[in-house]
């Protein structure tokens, strides 16, 4: 807790010498490139109504398997086509489907580095479903906005600064749908206090904080020819902030009446992080350029925080940290899930210096307090059916569910090319950082302009 609380201090500081009143020197300038010529921004975009979303799916690998299980329960929706480099789990998908009595997939491909291309192409397609390694989703995802088609990419969606104005350009010039699957931004935590703090429970939400602390010493072996090692033992930074940002950004209503300004990050070096690839290369490796432990401090526009931390090198526990501060209330989920609220102490017992009290609600009293505050898109029914199906205890489902739902209806999104961005962008930004003395860093106005023309967070619905 003291390192912690250190952290937070000293990044402040630093924080305070960029973004209140200093000279523009204090801060690192982070470019951002013209809109092309006939370009507008895709805030609120909606696209022709689709009463059977036709996917294909790339990379049937963890993610991949996992949501060709899943998909063919979500009304509307139907796999169309399947690729992978390895033609065995093409195969493996296809039985799949079969064995759950799903139509077979008209398109195969495999075998071929770029096999994903004639899937792009292909006509009964309306949305691909990246879930790849993290190298390749850029390529895949703008050859398939080209092709007419909108995307749906695991995390993360971009890597570095071009890949992502890169995508948000093809989205706003193709005007097709780009969207990151950011699972836990629909888990059931997460969604009941998200509407809490909309209806006003927390009071004014001015700080929150995310993480991914997830111990891959079990993993790291499941990942095809070890990308995911190789890639932190090459680049330094959050590399994988997308968990951890993304719920709370919605809570701040981030490009939706609020933008990220500013950020500081640090780290540890790197301890374990070159003893697993010496175990895994098999000899002394000296060089690691990801720490164990990063941690990212982030101004925003409206004068607020939030705090990001990344940590799958040491034993600790599983965590997403997931803490909601707010005027009159806190939420956190991580170690134990528990709301404390601000509650007005009665006119009788109300004295000069003390007004109120602190109700801490755990176990079955927070139960019903969640209750009381079911997120509005989270019927019972939903959350019955999302159990069942799974994929991470049924957020995956729900992400699932309202992706397809909302093209069906020819919705917006609820998560836009904007959110990919600015949740992405930790990555580049806080290695940016690091690389100079963990100096603070301009975060860009993804929008160019757009941030607040949308006034706070919402799902869009169809009207019954």
């Amino acid at each position: 807790m003291k390192n912690r609380l250190l952290f937070i201090c000293t990044a402040l500081v630093l924080l305070a010498a960029g973004c209140c009143k200093q000279p523009a020197a204090n801060i690192i300038k982070t470019p951002v490139p013209a809109r092309p010529a006939g370009q507008q921004n895709v805030i609120g975009l909606t696209a022709e109504p689709i009463e059977t979303v036709r996917i294909g799916v790339v990379g049937l690998g963890m993610r991949g398997s996992g949501a060709i299980e899943r998909l063919p329960y979500v009304p509307g929706a139907v796999i169309t086509a399947l690729c992978d480099l390895l033609p065995e789990r093409v195969e493996e998908s296809k039985a799949t489907l079969e064995k759950m009595g799903r139509p077979a997939p008209t398109g195969y491909y495999s075998g071929e580095q770029e096999s994903w291309r004639g899937l792009c192409e292909q006509e009964d397609v309306d949305l691909v479903y990246i879930c790849t390694d993290w190298l390749n989703h850029y390529p895949i995802a703008m050859y398939a906005m080209e092709c007419g088609k909108h995307v749906a990419i695991e995390v993360p969606a971009a890597l570095d600064m071009d890949q992502i104005w890169g995508l948000i350009n093809q989205s706003e010039k193709t005007r097709r749908h780009c969207m990151m699957l950011e699972n836990c931004c629909y888990d059931f935590f997460e969604m009941t206090t998200l509407e809490m703090a909309q209806r006003g429970l927390f009071g004014e939400v001015i700080h929150v904080e995310g993480a991914y602390c997830h111990n891959l010493d079990p993993y790291w072996d499941e990942y095809w020819n070890n990308w995911r090692l190789d890639y932190n033992q090459k680049f330094r930074g959050d590399v994988y902030p997308t968990h951890g940002i993304g719920p709370v950004c919605q809570v701040l209503n981030i490009h939706r009446g609020d933008r990220m300004t500013t950020l500081v990050a640090m780290d540890t070096k790197s301890f374990n992080g070159v003893k697993i690839a010496s175990n895994h290369e098999g000899k002394p490796v000296t060089e690691f350029a990801n720490g164990d432990e990063t941690s990212t401090l982030i101004r925003t526009e409206n004068g607020k925080t939030i705090l990001i931390e990344h940590d799958v090198m040491t034993p600790r526990p599983y965590s997403r940290m997931y803490q909601v501060v707010g005027t009159d209330g806190y939420a956190a989920k991580y170690p134990i899930g528990q709301y404390c609220l601000r509650v007005e102490k009665p006119a009788d017992q109300v004295d000069a210096k003390h007004i109120s009290d602190e109700k801490v609600y755990s176990g079955a009293e927070m139960q019903a307090l969640q209750a009381e505050y079911r997120n509005v898109i989270l019927t019972e029914e939903l959350e019955r059916v999302a159990k069942e199906v799974g994929g991470h205890g049924g957020m995956d489902f729900i992400m699932d569910y309202r992706l397809v739902y909302c093209l069906r209806h020819g919705l917006p999104l609820d998560m836009d090319v904007y959110d990919l961005a600015e949740w992405c962008c930790i990555a580049p930004l806080s290695r940016v950082s690091l690389e100079n003395g963990c100096m603070p860093v301009e975060v860009p106005d993804f929008t160019r302009g757009a941030w607040n023309q949308v006034n706070g967070f919402h799902y869009a619905l169809a009207e019954e």
